[in-house]
């Protein structure tokens, strides 16, 4: 039976006769990327897109005389340049196997659907104008960050290029025009404006694109480039919320976008396809606010890809995802890229709620609307549970309890938003309040401490009342930073013997650019709009880390992609605003640790003197996938050549933090087990310096560091 034709037998039998029906189903195609060894191409081929066009004529033919000449062709999507040597072509399963006996095959994947990850953040970070990273680095002039993502809205204010020098003339992208896009939107900060959908398109043939150009009509990318490098932007806000001057981590810096992420979907296909354009533009930093879930490292077209971004000497920044706080849920864990978790800031929003005694207690809010300082009745409902009694009461204050089971504090949002109320307090010590504070109706969160005050207010007056006052900035919260309970944990499912992630920044509640004509938030039933959104998600943190790279890559221009990955590591906080480690919001506020906050909390001033580097050449990157014991295929899948060098296989990357991995069961009572590793350092300061280790003290285990003292008598003097 032909591989790409589905048969179905039907047989109906009565006393006389019997009827045979067949049905005939033709296979589906499906996208696949595939790799290819340009040494096997024949010398007839004056490039590498014929080769493969004429590859795929060949497959398609084969395929049409031994299965069913109506099967459609198969089609080229995307011929790549660097991220791969190969192709993506939408293919049956015939010519799929076809293809695998075809010269020069490699190996080939499934097109995959990629998930994303969705100011005062520059001062919490330490970033001013008049000592460190900023004036240092020209505040990232002439750095260009591509980010991919979903587009942007070019005529925001945080894309003015007033101030702004000429685009660097190494600079070889383009300003595509589209649908409501024409290329001359594009300026001195936002340099380059490209869209891809031709994997997107091949996955249905039928689909509308809404928007046929690098606008964003989702929100996202214009937010997340914002954040790396929007411009100064005065009185903004989130409707009154987080008042001040907008800015990006580097301002200078010029913008790339790279339009992948849809509203109708997002594949590997065309983000591996912007990666390869952006890397032939050539853009300094790669930022991507998305990834693959449980990939094998020469599985994920994402990782092959920004294997070829770090033998440009790119630096590339990923997010680690939001499926915490349950442990290895991390995605982007991939050696040779930075991946990112999201900590808080010491800002909140908020409300005052004012007791008729004339006691003020603070709460979280974020709600939008315009509200009256009126002072209205205010009555205690218990769990707000009874959606009868809460639909009588219409012109009072509902107080609620959260008794603490799961999803309570959801039914009781909803029972009040379907009650129609004037406004409500929820009472609760829920770590997922968050979700719940861009709240459509009048709503303010309190702790449970201030919660018994306003509860005791109820209970103990005749004819209570209060009134609430939205659109609070609070600054100088402690503790802070602290992890976010969602932010994904390591270890890595790719690696797991590289530490993963690397480092925390701000994710929770960031300021940046928001397209005017896409709905920011909800009152009641109507949709409200603004110039500036506050969003949460390792999204928002990635760009924090590509922008701050930015800073460093101005300032050291020819440092690798692991060295400013040092850099940020090995100067991050551990520590926060108290002086005490930063804690975990996932995990019940205990100290976090690495899997959760990776290196610590991202400190760009100190960042630009780290003293001692770990550097990583694409050598050490090859020894690692020796040392995992991937098959020379899969190497070459990777790297791209068949002479790989694995005379040295290695587990131990040289990389700023360590795992180790013990297994306890079965082991025997008062038994040892040794993990050694093995670091070479740079020092990468004027002079000479002495450094000497300290370890801090763990229970169970004992560590050493031979030897103990390192002396650098010059620059760039190394040390294992």
């Amino acid at each position: 039976m032909a591989a790409d034709i589905t048969k179905h037998l039907y047989v109906y039998c009565w006393v006389s006769f019997c009827v045979l029906f067949m049905f005939i189903k033709l296979a589906k195609s499906d996208n696949y990327i595939v790799h290819m060894d340009i040494s096997a191409m024949p010398k007839a081929f004056s490039n590498q897109h014929t080769w493969y066009m004429a590859t795929l004529s060949s497959v398609s033919a084969k395929s049409k005389a031994e299965t069913n000449p109506t099967i459609p062709s198969s089609k080229l999507i995307y011929t790549y340049n660097h991220v791969i040597q190969g192709f993506s072509a939408s293919l049956t399963p015939a010519e799929l196997e076809s293809l695998k006996n075809s010269p020069g095959y490699v190996s080939s994947v499934k097109d995959r659907v990629v998930k994303v990850d969705t100011t005062h953040s520059f001062e919490f970070l330490g970033l001013n104008s008049g000592t460190g990273a900023w004036p240092v680095s020209s505040f990232g002039k002439d750095v260009i960050v591509g980010v991919i993502d979903t587009g942007v809205w070019p005529e925001s204010e945080s894309f003015d290029d007033d101030g702004m020098s000429d685009v660097p003339s190494r600079w070889k992208g383009e300003c595509e025009s589209g649908t409501q896009f024409n290329s001359s939107l594009c300026n001195k900060k936002l340099i380059g404006a490209r869209f891809f959908n031709k994997g997107l398109i091949a996955h249905n043939s039928n689909i509308t694109i809404s928007m046929n150009s690098t606008r964003d009509t989702e929100g996202h990318g214009t937010h997340t480039s914002t954040t790396v490098a929007g411009t100064y932007v005065k009185d903004a806000s989130y409707f009154g919320y987080a008042p001040g001057t907008a800015r990006g981590m580097a301002p200078m810096a010029r913008v790339a976008m790279y339009k992948a992420l849809w509203e109708e979907g997002a594949y590997t296909t065309d983000i591996i396809a912007a990666i390869d354009q952006a890397i032939t533009d050539g853009v300094d930093v790669l930022s991507m606010s998305l990834g693959l879930d449980e990939v094998e490292l020469y599985e994920d077209p994402i990782a092959i890809a920004t294997f070829a971004a770090i033998e440009k000497n790119i630096f590339v920044s990923t997010s680690a995802g939001n499926e915490g706080p349950d442990v290895a849920t991390l995605h982007n864990g991939t050696p040779w890229v930075i991946t990112v978790a999201a900590g808080t800031m010491d800002r909140d929003f908020g409300a005052t709620l004012i007791l008729g005694n004339k006691v003020s207690i603070n709460g979280l809010a974020q709600y939008p609307g315009n509200f009256t300082s009126t002072e209205f009745p205010i009555v205690f409902m218990d769990t707000c549970s009874n959606k009868t009694e809460l639909s009588k009461i219409k012109q009072k204050i509902i107080v609620c309890q959260d008794p603490g089971k799961e999803d309570s504090l959801d039914d009781q949002f909803n029972n009040i938003q379907a009650a129609g109320n004037i406004a409500a307090v929820f009472i609760t010590n829920s770590s997922s309040v968050d979700e719940f504070v861009q709240s459509p109706f009048p709503a303010i969160f309190l702790v449970q401490k201030d919660g018994d005050t306003v509860v005791d207010f109820t209970k103990s007056n005749t004819d209570p009342k209060a009134s609430i006052v939205f659109k609070k900035t609070i600054l100088g919260i402690k503790p802070s930073p602290r992890v976010t309970s969602y932010t994904s944990r390591g270890p890595s499912y790719s690696c797991p013997l590289v530490l993963k992630p690397d480092i925390m920044a701000p994710g929770d509640s960031v300021l940046a650019a928001w397209p005017p004509n896409i709905a920011a938030a909800r009152v009641n039933q109507d949709l409200v709009f603004t110039n500036f959104n506050l969003l949460s998600g390792t999204s928002m943190a990635c760009p924090h880390v590509s922008g701050i790279a930015a800073l460093l890559k101005a300032v050291y221009p020819n440092w690798s992609p692991a060295a400013i990955r040092s850099a940020l590591m090995t100067t991050s906080d551990q520590i926060d605003n108290t002086g005490s480690p930063i804690k975990d919001i996932g995990g019940n506020l205990r100290p976090a640790d690495p899997l959760a906050m990776g290196a610590g909390h991202v400190n760009p001033n100190k960042a630009l003197n780290p003293g001692l580097i770990y550097d990583a050449t694409v050598q050490d990157y090859v020894d690692l996938l020796c040392g995992l014991n991937f098959t020379q295929q899969q190497i070459k899948t990777i790297t791209k050549t068949s002479s790989n060098n694995c005379s040295n296989p290695s587990l131990d990357l040289n990389y700023p933090s360590f795992i180790a991995f013990f297994n306890d069961r079965g082991a025997k009572p008062n038994s040892t087990t040794v993990v050694e590793f093995g670091r070479t350092v740079t020092n990468v300061g004027d002079g000479s310096f002495t450094y000497k280790a300290n370890v801090t003290p763990i229970n169970g285990l004992k560590v050493t560091v031979e030897p103990d003292t390192l002396v650098f008598k010059t620059k760039y003097e190394k040390k294992s």
